[in-house]
């Protein structure tokens, strides 16, 4: 086995624990394109370590610092978001890593699944806005989607050899946040810092406040939704605070299978790389002694509404999931920027879907123009609560 990989988003959280990864196993893989959005600096640092023939900087107005930091080194430097999806779904590359953050990861790995690519997705915005038509692409072309994130690469493997009938329900884990026990008039006051205190992950920054309203759940929902064809109703959340079981698989015949591991996002990782087959790695091993119990618990969505209101989007289908993640990623930058309370990031979503037009034409321009108007919405709304 050996993997020439995309990386696309190399200087983000994903991206760089992948770039750990294949340095410590280079009879595996060898990095022939990164991309980034603006992190000129570090996308250049990666590139002179791993010299791949392309790289793309996403942002133009940074391509003469990349070319020419990069000059003399035989890399060819292109700019762009278009180049970015050239490079996903170009020959010569046997796996896509689709490691970039929020709505600007869907053009690149829809262009690597439109072209056959093997495609370890860690953009679960993907799957979230535009899951029916990533997945009806994927049965023509043969791309293969080999999940990262921990839960969906849990159901994966929990999967492994069972037949899709002897699935009853998808039991999916999430370890609270930090502010799982705090009581609601607390939440209202909560900070970005505290909310970027995460008890058991280290993620980036968004992803950590998504999971710190249960936000992060609920597009997980929706993103096991169409990785397995698993009906909503079928997939459940629980509260497991220890982060030790990453998710589970009900049987009909009663049976539940759960995988367990430290909560450490290389091992997703390798195992997307790797699969089907998984190689040996110094990554820390769980001791259920030490830890003791596992404790599991309901998901309180009266405190966080943002679990009920993904379900809701997925329910009601069409655009709505892509006008739910819009709302979502606009009030997270809010808050974060101290320009909403942390209740206000429910409270914006709420207000884009009760005010967005259904659409269930699955098409690439049918998301862009929900995306953009989702986002004006989203943005007239944080105006209004500012003036409060």
């Amino acid at each position: 086995m050996h993997k020439r990989l995309a990386i696309i988003g190399s200087t983000g959280s994903i991206g760089t624990q992948t770039l750990g990864i294949v340095a410590r196993y280079p009879g595996l893989f060898t990095v022939s394109a990164l991309t980034a959005g603006s992190n000129a600096e570090l996308l250049m640092a990666q590139a002179r370590l791993c010299r791949p023939e392309r790289v793309v900087i996403g942002n133009e107005s940074f391509y003469q610092v990349v070319r020419d930091g990069l000059a003399g080194l035989g890399i060819e430097v292109l700019a762009g978001q278009k180049a970015v999806e050239e490079v996903a779904s170009s020959d010569g590359i046997d796996t896509v890593v689709a490691a970039m953050v929020g709505f600007a990861g869907l053009r690149p790995t829809a262009a690597a699944v439109a072209a056959g690519r093997e495609v370890a997705l860690a953009n679960k915005e993907t799957l979230v806005v535009a899951g029916d038509l990533i997945t009806r692409t994927a049965a023509v072309t043969g791309s293969r989607l080999l999940p990262v994130d921990s839960e969906h690469s849990a159901i994966m493997q929990c999967l492994n050899g069972e037949p899709d009938q002897s699935v009853e329900k998808i039991i999916l884990t999430a370890s609270g946040g930090p502010f799982r026990d705090m009581p609601a008039e607390r939440l209202a006051k909560v900070t970005p810092l505290e909310a970027l205190r995460h008890p058991n992950w280290t993620m980036g920054s968004k992803i950590t406040i998504d999971s710190a309203t249960l936000m992060n759940k609920g597009l997980e929902v929706i993103e096991a939704h169409w990785l397995f064809g698993t009906p909503a109703d079928h997939i459940d959340v629980l509260i497991h605070p220890q982060s030790i079981i990453h998710s589970m698989v009900q049987f009909t015949d009663g049976s539940v299978k759960a995988q367990l591991g430290v909560p450490d996002m290389r091992l997703p990782i390798i195992y997307a790389l790797t699969w089907p087959e998984r190689v040996i790695t110094e990554l820390p091993r769980p001791s259920l002694a030490d830890i003791g119990s596992l404790t599991f618990g309901e998901p309180d969505t009266v405190r966080f509404r943002c679990l009920a209101l993904a379900r809701s989007a997925l329910k009601a289908g069409g655009n709505m999931p892509c006008a739910l993640n819009a709302a979502n990623e606009e009030a997270v930058a809010a808050f974060l920027n101290e320009q909403i309370g942390f209740n206000d990031i429910a409270g914006t979503v709420e207000h884009v879907l009760d005010k967005t037009s259904f659409n269930n034409e699955a098409s690439l321009d049918v998301y862009a123009m929900t995306d953009r108007v989702s986002r004006s919405l989203a943005s007239e709304y944080i105006k209004k609560v500012l003036k409060k």
